[in-house]
């Protein structure tokens, strides 16, 4: 009995891994949903710990907003941040999908989120993978490292070096959790700054480092743009735009 049920689970992360490879994702969380209603969560949780990263984030990316995905509620911490930090394969400039499927499983309903943050940051690409995600509201989050709150008013729109930034670290929140807890970004950047600093620190410098090279990507262009004659205006200003990473040039996933 025991045998059948293991030789059926292979035969289903073969069949699972084929259709994601013919781009059938929705057939491939079907099979996988199949498996949960005939056996259990259980069965799934064994074999989606057989299954690569990249085979889950092909599922676990599409997030749907309108329906709940047993995938999504199963899969563990470690799968989740494994998964994550190979997402930006998919060269998605926009982020749209990230921010979806962290939303989506970081913030479910029995979920310790902070769980999630520390499993992201014990692998190498977490802090990356966490700027991109904060990407669309990169000038937010600086603001919030500067001021502790998310009120633009209070931001002078200084950069705080580096330094400064290690030294506010451990400081007090402004701002009670309960005030920002939107199961959104805001929400994802105050339990990062006071409940893991660290990462906090990492992120902050990589999504300094991305939003950098996007102003002076930015800046060449329209350089360009006056060497023609031409007068080209982009909504770029700290606050108003996001600078969406440049994806490195890893081979995509799909």
């Amino acid at each position: 009995m025991e045998l059948d049920r293991r030789m059926n689970h292979l035969a289903l992360i073969e069949k699972t891994q084929s259709l994601i490879a013919a781009g059938d994702i929705a057939g491939a969380e079907s099979a996988l949903v199949e498996l949960a209603d005939a056996e259990g969560d259980r069965a799934l949780m064994v074999v989606l710990a057989q299954l690569p990263p990249k085979d889950i984030l092909a599922v676990i990316r599409e997030y749907d907003s309108s329906r709940d995905s047993v995938i999504n509620l199963l899969i563990t911490p470690q799968q989740f941040a494994r998964a994550m930090v190979i997402e930006k394969q998919y060269k998605d400039l926009s982020h749209t999908h990230l921010r979806g499927m962290v939303n989506s499983i970081v913030f479910r309903e029995d979920a310790d989120p902070v769980e999630f943050l520390n499993a992201i940051g014990d692998l190498e690409g977490g802090s990356d993978a966490l700027a991109d995600y904060f990407s669309e509201k990169w000038s937010r989050v600086e603001a919030f490292a500067r001021t502790g709150t998310f009120d633009p008013m209070e931001d002078d729109g200084k950069m705080m070096t580096e330094s400064a930034l290690l030294a506010s670290a451990y400081a007090r929140p402004r701002v009670e959790l309960d005030e920002v807890a939107d199961h959104d970004w805001m929400q994802l950047a105050w339990l990062l700054r006071h409940e893991c600093p660290d990462l906090f620190i990492e992120m902050m410098i990589v999504l300094r480092a991305k939003a950098s090279a996007h102003d002076a990507v930015m800046h060449e262009e329209d350089e360009g743009d006056e060497g023609d004659g031409k007068v080209e205006t982009s909504a770029t200003d700290r606050g108003k735009a996001t600078p969406a990473a440049r994806e490195s040039d890893e081979e995509s996933a799909i």
